[in-house]
């Protein structure tokens, strides 16, 4: 039986508790990146995965690829359900696995994969709390290279259906037009912006107008990347909570679900991510990149 999930954090001493349980798929989804605001580059982490470590049991999720549409117009544009299904499928996950997700930074490419997996229905999800970072600070396990196989849907079985299904899509994200609403006061939201002003570079078009700026730096634990809890977080958002809608942005769409990730434990149930955010914002903004 798959591991119980009663938050969407789970903690380092959970993991450890719980590796080599039946139906638990561990999942690293780090990005690296170089370049601040419009010079970013963003590439895959898996050299990293295999010659630096990582979790033992844990496989590499590409997030640059495999849980995007590499021929959208820009990086990290969701996947569509097929596409999800079969890189969700390719690692191993089935409709009943619980899938704990962590990257190597301060958790926003594990936050993004994990508001992927919910955005299709799939609730059995949670985050590392502190991501491998915590992880290696604490003198766990880490194995190096990568693994010997993956499980995936050829293997599972010689039953012709697929391995996993994903469920109608959930209206967890936002596009333009719905922050343009929010903008122009049709239809009311708070609109968070959750990256560091820092990585938008020296010069930089404007951010979108009327955001309330809650940087991740701002609800993470800078010396274990673990998230506040309580007052605490409560306290980083306080001048947004009370807002029947929020909608979360940051450069492309990653550190918006860190801030996704902490309002849905505080209880928040009306929040989404702008796919795209600021990148998206600045193309089909044209005033506001030449202001």
């Amino acid at each position: 039986m798959a591991p119980v999930l009663t938050s969407p954090l789970v903690s380092t001493q959970w993991l450890a508790d719980h590796l080599g349980a039946d139906e638990l798929v561990v999942l690293d989804a780090s990005v690296h990146t170089a370049g601040v605001g419009l010079e970013t580059t963003w590439r895959t982490a898996r050299d990293s995965y295999e010659q630096r470590g990582h979790v033992p049991g844990a496989r590499y999720a590409d997030l640059v690829e495999a849980f995007s549409t590499p021929d959208a117009a820009l990086p990290f544009t969701r996947p569509g359900a097929e596409r999800f299904e079969s890189a969700a499928g390719e690692l191993g996950v089935t409709n009943t696995s619980t899938v704990v997700v962590y990257d190597d930074s301060v958790g926003e490419w594990a936050a993004r994969l994990w508001w992927i997996f919910r955005s299709f229905g799939f609730d059995s999800v949670a985050v590392l709390d502190g991501g491998f970072t915590k992880w290696r600070d604490e003198g766990r396990p880490v194995r190096v290279g990568a693994l010997r196989s993956t499980p995936g849907a050829a293997e599972a079985s010689d039953d012709t259906s697929p391995v996993f299904l994903a469920g109608e899509e959930r209206p967890l994200w936002a596009d333009h037009d719905r922050v343009l609403r929010a903008v122009s006061g049709e239809q009311p939201a708070s609109l968070v912006f959750a990256a560091p002003e820092s990585a938008l570079g020296a010069e930089h078009p404007p951010i979108v107008p009327g955001s309330t700026p809650i940087a991740v730096g701002s609800i993470v634990d800078p010396t274990t990347n673990a998230y506040l809890r309580g007052a605490a977080l409560e306290q980083a958002f306080a001048s947004v909570l009370d807002a029947d809608e929020i909608v979360t942005y940051c450069g492309v769409g990653s550190a918006a679900c860190v801030d996704a990730l902490a309002l849905t434990v505080l209880g928040h149930d009306r929040v989404q991510v702008y796919d795209g955010s600021l990148l998206d914002w600045w193309r089909r903004e044209p005033e506001a990149v030449a202001s």
